[in-house]
C-alpha cells in the first residue's frame, strides 16, 4: 500500500515548493478559519493555484458560508474543501449537491463514538479525516499536535478512503503506518519550525520515512 501525505497549514510559496518536491500529494491550505496558519482567500489562492499542475489542493474552512465557499472555488479552484467544523449531514449534503466539489470531512475522534458520528457522513464526502479533539479552550480546530489512541482504528468499520490527522511527526510516523494502515497521513504542526512555518527538513525526513515503509 502506498501512503499518501497531505501537508497541510502551509502559508507561503517556499513551503509549497518543498512539499511538491519531497512527494506530498495533496496541500491544504487554512482559509478564513481561527487558526494561527490561516490565509484570506486572494493569498491562498496566490500559492495555491500554480501549485495545481503537481498536487491536489485543499481548501481548509470551518462551518463556511456559501458567499465564502463560492469565493474560494472562484478565486482558488481547489481540488478538495475540506469542512472542520460541525457542519452537519444536512449541510454537507447541501454543499455537495450545491457546489459539486469533491469534500473532505474532518470529525474529531476522543471514542468509538465518533467513529459512529463519522460513519453518517461517508456516503456524502470522498475522504473522511479523523483527527484529534482540540483542547477545550482552544478555537483552533486542528494543528495541536495532539494524538488519539489509534488502536481503535482496528475496531471500527473504516470507509474505502480515509485520512489519519492528529499530532503526526518523524518520530511517530513508522508507528502510524504500521498500527492504523492509514491510505492518506495529514500531518502540520510535526513539520514546523513555528506555527505557519514549514521546516523543509522535517519534510524531507516524513517523506523518506513513508518512502522506506
Amino acid at each position: 500500500m502506498i501512503t499518501k501525505v497531505k501537508i497541510c497549514g502551509l502559508t507561503c510559496k517556499r513551503d509549497v515548493d518543498a512539499a511538491i518536491k519531497y512527494g506530498a500529494s495533496y496541500l491544504g491550505f487554512i482559509v478564513n478559519a481561527e487558526s494561527s496558519r490561516k490565509l484570506s482567500v486572494t493569498e491562498a489562492s496566490r500559492i495555491a493555484l500554480p501549485a495545481r499542475k503537481f498536487c491536489e489542493t485543499v481548501a481548509v474552512v470551518v462551518n463556511p458560508t456559501n458567499n465564502l465557499l463560492e469565493n474560494i472555488i472562484q478565486e482558488m479552484r481547489p481540488s478538495y474543501i475540506q469542512l472542520h467544523g460541525n457542519e452537519s449531514m444536512e449541510r454537507v449534503a447541501n454543499i455537495k449537491n450545491n457546489f459539486k466539489i469533491k469534500l473532505i470531512k474532518a470529525i474529531s475522534i476522543d471514542n468509538k463514538k465518533d467513529f459512529i458520528t463519522a460513519e453518517q457522513y461517508t456516503g456524502l464526502v470522498d475522504i473522511m479525516l479523523y483527527d484529534s479533539k482540540p483542547p477545550l479552550d482552544s478555537p483552533q480546530r486542528g494543528g495541536h499536535g495532539l494524538l488519539f489512541d489509534w488502536s481503535m482504528i482496528s475496531k471500527v468499520a473504516l470507509p474505502k478512503t480515509w485520512a489519519l490527522a492528529g499530532g503526526l511527526n518523524i518520530s511517530n510516523v513508522e508507528n502510524a503506518i504500521n498500527l492504523t494502515k492509514a491510505p492518506i497521513l495529514d500531518v502540520s504542526s510535526g513539520l514546523e519550525l513555528a506555527a505557519g512555518l514549514k521546516d523543509h527538513n522535517k519534510i524531507k525526513a516524513f517523506m523518506d520515512k513513508i518512502k522506506n515503509e
